[in-house]
């Protein structure tokens, strides 16, 4: 058989992969044959925790270099790998729990990957937050994924006052010492809505809360192991909290001052989540501007 000519493309220095894998996000045993596959024929498995990886690995006998990226070496690791691709070696992207690129710096590895135009092949499983929502017994759809809350200051502040006007069920992560402060802030900035915390999900003692949000407050008032993740139900046609509706103008302001919030975005928030004239509330953001 006559081989096939080359084209420009075939002439040029091939290029790897990045497989972004998701793994189990407690029980081993939902690992998919698609994701032990390819983490078998990769070449190299850039992991968050090297340890906690190697044992997953070991459980399914796979035996691939395995090295580390995560938020403290993202930046040298990752120009390091995207060279590796780009010199044809395929990599595998996991994360300690879930798919890579969720709440972790797995994004940013996406993102440059993306950009040099390499292959970008994403192996789907397990995410704790949509086992959360599904499992909430609330709307799941439309929905908004918030991550983490910051842990303190202005920021935090300014995150729950963003976010709670959102007339869509919220999905958030958070760990078991900051559960009982961040219970107590949604509280106070969105008022007692119905919640769903979810807690070791897929593990052997996985259970979920539901209730609303004071119940859940007092629920988990003791010590909480294992990570969470918190299913808040979305601001009903016309209601606020109780921060908002004695100050829907500090919302805004808070909003015009988040980075990447348009203006019409700012206004279109506060209008409808506190059933204010949109006319009103635009000549008040252009005021704040001035």
């Amino acid at each position: 058989m006559p081989s096939k000519p080359a084209s420009k493309s075939d002439s040029s220095p091939a290029t790897g992969t990045l497989f972004v894998v998701a793994t189990p996000i407690g029980n081993l045993s939902d690992m998919t044959l698609r994701a032990i596959e390819t983490l078998r024929s990769v070449d190299i498995i850039a992991a968050e925790d090297t340890r906690h990886t190697r044992k997953l690995l070991t459980h399914y006998d796979i035996h691939r270099r395995v090295v580390s990226y995560h938020g403290e070496n993202m930046e040298a690791r990752g120009r390091e790998l995207i060279g590796r691709i780009g010199e044809g070696l395929n990599i595998a992207l996991v994360t300690d729990a879930g798919t890579p690129g969720i709440s972790d710096p797995g994004a940013l590895l996406v993102g440059q990957a993306v950009e040099r135009g390499f292959c970008v092949t994403v192996i789907p499983g397990p995410t704790a937050l949509v086992t959360a929502l599904v499992g909430s017994g609330l709307s799941t759809q439309p929905f908004a994924f918030l991550g983490f809350a910051p842990p303190r200051g202005p920021n935090r502040r300014k995150f729950f006052a963003a976010h709670g006007s959102l007339p869509m069920t919220l999905v958030l992560y958070e760990s078991p010492k900051r559960l009982a402060r961040t219970l107590q802030d949604i509280l106070d900035a969105w008022g007692d809505r119905r919640i769903a915390v979810a807690r070791e999900l897929t593990k052997q003692y996985e259970e979920t809360f539901r209730g609303t949000v004071k119940e859940s407050r007092d629920y988990f008032s003791g010590e909480i192991r294992g990570e969470l993740t918190l299913v808040v139900s979305g601001a009903a046609e016309g209601q606020t909290s109780p921060e908002k509706e004695s100050d829907w103008r500090e919302e805004l302001r808070l909003l015009l001052a988040m980075p990447g919030v348009s203006l019409k975005e700012a206004v279109d928030r506060v209008a409808s989540g506190c059933g204010l004239s949109r006319r009103m509330v635009y000549q008040e953001a252009l005021g704040k501007m001035k």
